[in-house]
């Protein structure tokens, strides 16, 4: 649903990432699809919690294997380089049998403001990201470190996260249904449709509550826009 009161253009980040946090990832999805854009992607989720998580992408892109232990763990360089408006991506192929995120990574990003992380891979230590108050996004938990089985090989570069490029400073929307990236170029137009589209969603349900039934109020071309809206 939206909050009414952004009726204009938003012309700063924050009023734009506050924009997009009264949406859902649903209706972010559909406005992707409709410009022909990556739509939301599913499987990835809270493990612990629902909180919703809006922020500028920091991209980390992880390898298999790993080419020496002395330098720096996965992702701490762009922890230690994240701020309060920035939701950390990882990109780790999707793979659920390592851990890409672990728990003093959540304290470390708690620490430095960092709104949340989404992960293309598995996280473990669950219990520390719950205590630290960190909202972790992943696609399944596991025990298993990922010291001697990933790599870091970028940070800030663009990443893959299924059929989306993510690339820095894109808008990442995370809730219980998904997660949609949004490219940041395309973000008032993304946001525009994604505003009509929960207005329309908003006026069926108000309806339906009036007592219409659900195959009168709810049609495909009025969920569309190609219907004029009674």
């Amino acid at each position: 649903m939206e909050c009414g009161w952004w009726t204009g253009r938003v012309n700063d980040d924050m009023t734009l990432l506050a924009a997009y946090g009264a949406l859902d990832s649903a209706a972010v999805s559909d406005a992707l699809d409709g410009l022909d854009l990556p739509p939301g992607l599913g499987g990835i989720g809270p493990v612990w919690g629902n909180r919703k998580v809006v922020g500028f992408a920091a991209p980390v892109e992880l390898a298999p294997g790993a080419p020496g232990t002395s330098g720096a763990h996965i992702a701490t360089s762009a922890v230690d380089a994240g701020g309060p408006d920035d939701v950390l991506v990882i990109a780790a192929g999707g793979r659920t049998d390592v851990s890409c995120w672990g728990g003093l990574l959540s304290l470390g990003a708690s620490l430095r403001g960092v709104r949340g992380v989404v992960a293309d891979g598995a996280c473990r230590d669950v219990g520390e990201a719950r205590e630290a108050g960190f909202p972790v996004y992943a696609r399944a938990t596991t025990p298993v470190t990922a010291r001697g089985r990933l790599h870091q090989v970028s940070s800030g570069g663009p990443v893959r996260v299924g059929p989306a490029t993510v690339a820095q400073g894109d808008i990442v929307l995370a809730d219980e249904t998904g997660v949609a990236f949004v490219p940041r170029a395309r973000g008032h137009e993304v946001l525009r449709d994604a505003r009509a589209l929960a207005r329309r969603e908003r006026a069926i349900a108000e309806e339906l509550r009036g007592g219409a039934s659900l195959s009168d109020a709810m049609r495909d071309a009025r969920l569309a826009g190609t219907e004029e809206q009674r």
